[in-house]
């Protein structure tokens, strides 16, 4: 099986000249070539800034959007329509020079729209692979949950593995891979929530919520007769910030902070309030996250601060409430909070806190 020429995805995604599928080699480069931490930091602030000239009173979201991003993950912004979360990811997307692709959920869209098909070429009498949207650096899924279940599970692959399996041959996905995605909370008509599965894929959740007055009005000074984003050029490119990861890859976690993120995650499991818990996934991408947070702030160690101030958004859109805590309305981030309580701070670890834990779960706000 080959690969049919594609000039706008092949040009930028791992599969190769040749139209055949692409090695694992080219898909790993991210370990390769870290940079400093101040030079990381630096970059960084640069993209943030460039997207906060979109999106108004929001550098909290900017800040954590990018956490996401170093931290190889994906995030998932859900709000009630027109607070700014296609912007948001659109913004980030125009200030890196990288592959872009934006994919619009509809309830008629196929896996094959997502992933790519194999379709029947008459001159060469073989099949050829047209590759699919999740062939980009990064990918902005706007109103993911209005498509059904069937072409949501097409994300499944290339979200955790970063490949694509079609018709028995497997494609590996370039280096940074980051899915974007909107929803729109599951109350709205015609929305199809996302099952467990697809959620736990996501690093994180975040709702934008409404601006305050002054950046509201900010937004009608500024954006009334223009849009910003048509003006946003690319502050950085793919090649900078697979350095980035390679950088974060190298923060030291010391063992204190590795069982405190275990017993934090642990202790969902173990909560009489939650049916289901956080998996061994979120572990996971909690530490990552944790060392991203702890690169951008010019650390090369994670201190339990980082991981508190990352609980809400990385652990409330996959835990489940059980129906005694949803009769007593409790919040999926009021459960979590009182899990991180109940987990004491390492004291050998540098600058733990032992104040009280404040969480900002959906709100996502870092720091």
């Amino acid at each position: 099986m080959t690969a049919a020429p594609h000039s706008e995805v092949v040009k930028h995604s791992d599969v190769d000249e040749r139209g055949g599928p692409a090695s694992s080699d080219g898909a790993h480069r991210a370990r390769q070539g870290a940079l400093p931490l101040d030079e990381a930091r630096e970059i960084t602030a640069r993209i943030a800034t460039n997207i906060e000239r979109v999106i108004e009173g929001k550098p909290d979201i900017v800040r954590l959007a990018l956490v996401v991003m170093l931290a190889e993950g994906h995030l998932l912004i859900e709000d009630v329509p027109g607070v700014g979360k296609t912007k948001l990811a659109k913004a980030l997307a125009r200030s890196i020079d990288c592959s872009v692709r934006r994919l619009q959920f509809t309830p008629d869209l196929l896996p094959s729209d997502v992933t790519g098909v194999s379709v029947y070429n008459q001159d060469t009498r073989d099949f050829e692979f047209k590759p699919g949207a999740v062939f980009a650096n990064l990918v902005v899924g706007d109103e993911i949950n209005r498509a059904s279940p069937k072409t949501q599970s097409a994300l499944l692959e290339c979200m955790e593995e970063r490949q694509v399996t079609v018709d028995g041959t497997t494609y590996y996905l370039e280096s940074p891979f980051m899915v974007v995605a909107t929803q729109n909370p599951i109350e709205m008509e015609g929305t199809y929530p996302l099952p467990e599965a697809q959620r736990d894929r996501f690093t994180a959740r975040v709702s934008m919520g409404y601006p305050d007055t002054r950046a509201e009005l900010a937004m009608l000074s500024g954006h009334a007769d223009h849009d910003p984003l048509e003006d946003l050029r690319p502050v950085s490119n793919a090649a900078e910030v697979r350095s980035i990861i390679a950088a974060v890859a190298g923060v030291f976690v010391s063992p204190a902070v590795s069982s405190y993120v275990v017993e934090l995650v642990a202790a969902t499991r173990r909560s009489s309030e939650l049916r289901l818990g956080g998996s061994p996934r979120s572990s996971l991408q909690l530490l990552r996250s944790a060392k991203a947070v702890a690169a951008l702030a010019g650390r090369e160690y994670v201190l339990p601060d980082d991981v508190q101030q990352l609980v809400g958004p990385v652990l409330c859109h996959r835990v489940i409430l059980t129906p005694e805590a949803q009769i007593a309305r409790r919040a999926a981030i009021d459960v979590v909070a009182d899990c991180v309580k109940r987990v004491p701070v390492p004291r050998d670890a540098p600058a733990a806190s032992a104040g009280p834990v404040e969480l900002h779960g959906r709100q996502g706000r870092i720091g």
